[in-house]
């Protein structure tokens, strides 16, 4: 931070500042202002261009501390004074065409710059003057070639990382113009790092944006059950963290290991096993199973949790008297804002426990602003502690003096994966998991799998209309992102489903007759370049969703097929029946012959018993099943 802690009255716009450093006398350089905080109305400074570390704003809650500044002294000392001279402009101006950017924008820029100034350095380039087009490709030789050391170690980049490194080229080549020390040429005149990174065309950024690993589904069953065991035992264990509580309150002033031994034995009278240190894992895992259950439930990223304050939940009720739940947070993802994620009744239970969970955690806050502001009204720590006053995922820093503040996404890494580990599960759990399965659920819902809180997520089918559910507050800022996230995942469901009606697999229902007919005409399948084209093309023309005895491709829900008489599938002309289905009729067959023993059906029972076994007989058979053996 800077040494001249001077409190300004008026915090400059942007636009008044200088938009670069050109011309400028050091003196007045170096005192520029580069960011400044509002304490108790006035401003003050945080950091001047002249600091070797600068701190930044635009940071979400769970942003730790160490990526809110850009430390300019992990740079190739030769580099750091122009490396500040081109962050000051990308801070005031931004880049051609786009706004001023982010601190975390910032901090990514300094970050990704470091390589390849190093490589300038191997190489005795002591300037960025002396870069040529022929140092540039040497650059991208040599990123292809590197082999990564951490997480993929022993991998080559990914073509996101490889845009990443040769961007901040294009980006260093057009900032550093507004510097004293300008890169002659553009780095490679002829192409561009999107296309050295092998990303334009039909493998654009976006399309080869690497996508989450799907969680599989009994391993989130599995997580998500004992999660909210957790949470139904809550209030209970909340309940013991109070009496706990008095207990060190009515021996204030005694020695701390007195007063843990004393709650050493309060529990011990209890049978609870394990004394406070089971204890205190228990009240950590609470959280992490709180989490666990909102962010299956809610579809929101791990900053957007993070996020969530106090008195977060509200509800709505449409006029059939349907409630609908919903808690609101501000996104950060491209300037969002604020968020409403409609949520089931499971995750309101964990809302209202993680919001009393909490309360001593804000209390510890509450205390240090207040000390704060004792001993230095105008400490710049204050407004930031202010931030986390209310947040609800909140956890202490050992290594300052037992700080609260918002989980960082990196600290919720060691409490899921330790979370998954006790249930056994062999899987690497992380926070941005939960949204691709929550958008998977979501589609598989449509697709009328029978799952996990499968009223909930039928209320977010694509086509839903939900503007009689909200009030002219909330429910109006919906998560568009995640509305598209959605769609990918039916999207990948639908043409794996296509893609299985296409393969060998026997398929009967009147639309699955159609399709093998015309699958077994080459002049057909010879209007498609590649299957794959054939997949999308069918997949896009053609409405399809699952009843769970068959795929209807009907485009309405009028058909009786779908509730009433489900056996009327199987003659159907939009109905797509596969070897998937094969269960369900054997086990339809088997229960419809047992029904023919009842003598109470009647006559009229007994013909339609009759009627659906035979459709359910010539189903199995044209799937390659004999019904009375169930063999294949």
């Amino acid at each position: 931070m800077s040494s001249n802690k001077t409190i300004t009255q008026r915090w400059p716009s942007f636009e008044l500042l200088p938009a670069e450093v050109r011309g400028l006398q050091v003196s007045e350089r170096d005192s520029l202002i580069v960011s400044a905080i509002q304490v108790e109305g006035q401003w003050v400074i945080l950091s001047r261009y002249g600091d070797n570390i600068w701190q930044l704003d635009g940071f979400t809650n769970s942003t730790p501390d160490s990526r809110r500044r850009v430390d300019f002294t992990h740079l190739p000392v030769q580099f750091q004074a122009v490396m500040k001279a081109v962050l000051y402009r990308f801070l005031q101006r931004g880049r051609g065409g786009m706004g001023r950017p982010r601190g975390s924008t910032l901090h990514k820029f300094l970050i990704c710059s470091r390589p390849f100034l190093k490589y300038l350095e191997t190489l005795n380039v002591g300037h960025l003057g002396a870069v040529t087009p022929i140092t540039c490709m040497s650059y991208v030789e040599v990123c292809r070639a590197h082999r990564q050391t951490r997480r993929s170690k022993g991998k080559p980049l990914s073509a996101g990382g490889l845009w990443d490194r040769f961007s901040i080229v294009e980006a260093l080549y057009e900032l550093s113009q507004y510097t004293d020390d300008p890169i002659p040429q553009h780095p490679w005149p002829d192409t561009s790092a999107l296309a050295m990174a092998g990303l334009t065309g039909s493998v654009s950024y976006r399309s080869q944006e690497s996508k989450t690993r799907l969680m599989p589904d009994d391993v989130f069953c599995t997580l998500f059950e004992r999660a909210y065991e957790q949470v139904q035992q809550g209030k209970a264990l909340l309940d013991l963290r109070d009496a706990l509580a008095a207990i060190a309150v009515r021996r204030n002033g005694q020695h701390p290991q007195t007063i843990s031994m004393a709650k050493s034995r309060y529990l011990a009278d209890l049978n609870l096993e394990g004394g406070m240190s089971a204890f205190n894992k228990s009240i950590l895992d609470l959280r992490t199973a709180c989490y666990v259950v909102l962010a299956s439930t809610s579809g929101c990223r791990n900053h957007e949790l993070a996020n969530l304050q106090s008195g977060a939940h509200h509800r709505t009720e449409d006029d059939q008297g349907t409630c609908y739940h919903w808690i609101r947070s501000r996104s950060e993802k491209t300037d969002a804002g604020v968020h409403d994620w409609m949520i089931p009744e499971a995750a309101v239970r964990a809302l209202r426990l993680m919001e009393r969970w909490a309360e001593p955690y804000q209390a510890a806050i509450a205390a240090e602003v207040a000390v704060r502001r004792k001993l230095n009204p105008h400490d710049p720590e204050i407004p930031k502690a202010q931030q986390h006053r209310y947040s609800l995922f909140l956890g202490q820093s050992q290594g300052k003096s037992n700080q609260v503040r918002t989980l960082s996404t990196a600290s919720w890494s060691t409490p899921l994966k330790a979370f998954a580990k006790d249930l056994g599960l062999d899987w690497a759990l992380s926070t941005h998991q939960f949204r691709r399965k929550f958008a998977n659920y979501v589609a598989h819902s449509r697709f009328g799998d029978l799952r996990y809180l499968r009223e909930h997520f039928a209320h977010w089918t694509i086509d839903m209309s939900l503007g009689y559910a909200m009030d002219r507050e909330w429910g109006q800022g919906f998560d568009i992102d995640l509305y598209n996230d959605i769609h990918s995942e039916l999207e990948d469901i639908k043409l794996g489903v296509v893609d299985t009606w296409l393969s060998d697999i026997p398929l009967t229902g009147g639309y699955g007759h159609a399709i093998k007919r015309w699958q077994r005409d080459p002049s057909n399948l010879a209007i498609f370049k590649t299957h794959s084209a054939m997949v999308n093309s069918i997949a896009e023309s053609t409405s399809i969703r699952s009843n769970g005895h068959a795929w209807c491709t009907a485009d309405d829900n009028r058909c009786i097929g779908n509730t009433l008489e489900r056996t009327r599938c199987s003659g159907c002309n939009n109905a797509v029946i596969g070897p998937s289905h094969a269960a369900i009729y054997r086990r339809l067959y088997d229960s419809l012959k047992g029904l023919l023993d009842c003598a109470d059906i009647g006559e009229g029972g007994r013909q339609r018993v009759l009627r659906d076994l035979g459709r359910c007989r010539e189903v199995l058979k044209q799937l390659g099943y004999d019904p009375e053996t169930n063999a294949a």
